[in-house]
């Protein structure tokens, strides 16, 4: 692994989290894992050459000792970090960049291009890129969500100690440890029992029908213990058909792509390939009709998230959102997971903020 820290003067507030949030990682080290550490502000530099996870005191002083200041030469930085993970590549090992940063790259690389050029040809070659964002104001989510899709790693944006420790402590193997690269999902809907759907968010990760079956064209990737979840909103057959999303479609326009039968209600398909495999694998799984469907907990504080997304977005297709349904809806089945109560805290927040803008005021 390595750490490649943005210690420019952007990241003043936000350095102390980010050193917290990599030594909860580095405190799970093994001592056949190793770390090296390389910052970057106006120029960069390796900070510790590859290290022992053994070694534990070691890099936890290396970390703290790092301070802010500068400019950011971001494209700097990668070439540094990505030229040490060359020189260190295992080849039965998890080789990974981890890029801690607000995504601020005004010095060196500078375009969405060229960053991409380049961490795509370390991707072939088996280095990966995983993202942790921190801090606000000049902050560049779109920009660093970009780079870590296409360096075959994930994107997290970390905002307190929590966080930190929930992202590279908790579910530490699913962010530094890729187990199916180019994860592709294809869902093929019955027209006798569906007549219109849309698939909610996902808009960057939209593909072709044919690029499901191309196996040169890049998707996500997926890492141990990750699970993924999708939601359409559908039209059943036989119910008034409203105005269809442009980003949706029919059951006609789904049934080419997998031989459904008349009790099915869809079917999905999914490739993968194994890491550092060029060739994917195909699953195929049929969702049969059932007289009852019952969401459970999980799917319906989804669904609640999914709709504060909308809100929060502006979705013309969801007239009858609102903050309080969402809220209720989280509410009654957040129980006492921390994370969902976070996010009943952030629900209300973005319901105070919106009555603010139109005067109204609000429970």
């Amino acid at each position: 692994l390595v750490f490649l820290v943005d210690v420019s003067s952007s990241m003043s507030e936000e350095l102390l989290l980010l050193k917290k949030s990599l030594i909860g990682l580095v405190n799970e080290l093994r001592p056949e894992d190793h770390v090296s550490i390389v910052s970057y502000a106006g120029t960069s530099g390796v900070v510790l050459g590859p290290t022992s996870g053994g070694e534990k005191g070691r890099i936890r002083s290396a970390l703290n000792g790092l301070t802010s200041g500068g400019s950011t030469a971001g494209g700097s930085g990668i070439r540094t970090a990505y030229k040490l993970a060359r020189q260190n590549f295992r080849q039965d090992g998890n080789n990974r960049v981890i890029l801690a940063t607000d995504g601020d790259f005004n010095v060196g690389i500078s375009t969405r291009d060229d960053l991409v050029n380049l961490i795509e040809r370390e991707r072939e070659g088996g280095v990966y890129l995983s993202v942790l964002g921190f801090g606000m104001g000049n902050y560049h989510d779109y920009e660093m969500e970009a780079l870590a899709d296409n360096g075959n790693g994930n994107y997290y944006y970390i905002d307190s100690e929590a966080e930190g420790r929930r992202v590279l402590v908790e579910k530490m193997t699913g962010t530094i440890l890729t187990i199916a690269t180019d994860v592709k999902v294809q869902v093929s809907f019955n027209p006798d029992r569906v007549a219109a759907y849309r698939l909610i968010g996902y808009e960057n990760r939209a593909l072709t029908t044919e690029e499901f079956d191309d196996d040169r064209k890049d998707a996500g990737d997926l890492g141990a213990g990750t699970s993924v979840t999708a939601l359409y909103e559908i039209v059943p057959s036989g119910s008034t058909m409203p105005a269809v999303n442009r980003s949706g479609g029919t059951g006609e326009d789904t049934e080419k792509m997998m031989s459904l039968r008349a009790d099915d209600l869809m079917g999905v398909r999914l490739r993968y390939k194994k890491p550092g495999s060029r060739k994917s694998r195909l699953l195929e799984h049929r969702v049969p009709v059932s007289s009852r469907l019952v969401p459970s907990s999980s799917f319906l504080f989804a669904s609640a998230v999914a709709e504060w997304g909308l809100l929060l977005t502006g979705d013309t297709w969801s007239p009858g959102a609102s903050y309080s349904g969402v809220h209720r809806r989280a509410a009654a089945v957040a129980g006492t997971d921390p994370l969902r109560k976070e996010f009943l805290t952030l629900v209300r927040s973005a319901q105070n903020v919106a009555g603010a803008v139109r005067g109204v005021e609000l429970e």
